[in-house]
C-alpha cells in the first residue's frame, strides 16, 4: 500500500485544522456574541412576523442594561427550556399601569407606535389583566415585558416580571423570513433592523 506523501498529509492537516478552528469560532460566537432564533408565533406582530429568522446580540447587556423599547429574547419564566421574545415596557423601579389598553409608565402615557389591538372587545380587569393592569412598581433587577400584538400575547401581564438573569440578548436583525402560508420568502423583510 503506497504511503501518503508529506504534502498530502499537510493538506489534510490544514483542512482539519481549519474545520476545527471554524467550529470553535462558531461555538464561541453562538455562546457569547450572536445567536439566531426563529419567530414561531404572532405575539410580536407587526414588528416580527411568524417565520422571521432573527439575530440576537448576546453580549450587549454585559455593558449596558436593557432599555425601554428593546426587543429581547429571554428564557420563559414558566418553562426555561423555551425562549420568548417580547418588548421591554417598564424598567426596575418604574411604576406601571394599564388603563383601558393604554400603558402608563411613571404616570405618563407611553408612546407605542409598534403596538396593535386587533380584538375590538375590551376585557375588564376582573376578567383578565390584558386591558387593565396595576398599578405596580417593578422590583429591582426585574422588567415588565409585553408583545406588540397586545390582544394575543402571553407576557408579563399574565406570568409576572422578568428577572434580568433570564435575558438571552437583544434582537437586532431579520436575516431571513419565510411565509409558510404562501410558501415563499419575504424578500423585503430580509436585512431589516429590529426596533
Amino acid at each position: 500500500m503506497p504511503k501518503r506523501s508529506k504534502k498530502e498529509k499537510s493538506v489534510f492537516r490544514e483542512y482539519a485544522e481549519a474545520i476545527v478552528i471554524a467550529l470553535i469560532l462558531a461555538l464561541v460566537i453562538r455562546t457569547f456574541i450572536v445567536q439566531a432564533f426563529k419567530i414561531p408565533s404572532g405575539s410580536m406582530l407587526p414588528t416580527l412576523q411568524i417565520g422571521d429568522h432573527i439575530l440576537v446580540n448576546k453580549f450587549i447587556y454585559r455593558f449596558i442594561p436593557p432599555q425601554r423599547g428593546d426587543v429581547i429574547v429571554f428564557k420563559y419564566p414558566k418553562d426555561e427550556a423555551r425562549d420568548f421574545i417580547k418588548r421591554v415596557i417598564a424598567l426596575p423601579n418604574d411604576k406601571l399601569e394599564i388603563r383601558n389598553r393604554r400603558v402608563f409608565v411613571n404616570d405618563r402615557p407611553l408612546d407605542e407606535p409598534y403596538a396593535i389591538h386587533s380584538d375590538p372587545a375590551v376585557q375588564e380587569g376582573l376578567i383578565s389583566p390584558r386591558d387593565f393592569f396595576g398599578p405596580v412598581v417593578i422590583p429591582p433587577g426585574k422588567y415588565f415585558m409585553m408583545g406588540d400584538n397586545r390582544d394575543f400575547s402571553m407576557d408579563s401581564r399574565f406570568w409576572g416580571f422578568l428577572d434580568q438573569s433570564k435575558i438571552r440578548g437583544k434582537a437586532f436583525l431579520i436575516y431571513w423570513s419565510w411565509d409558510s402560508e404562501k410558501f415563499r420568502p419575504r424578500w423585503r423583510r430580509m436585512g431589516l433592523i429590529v426596533h
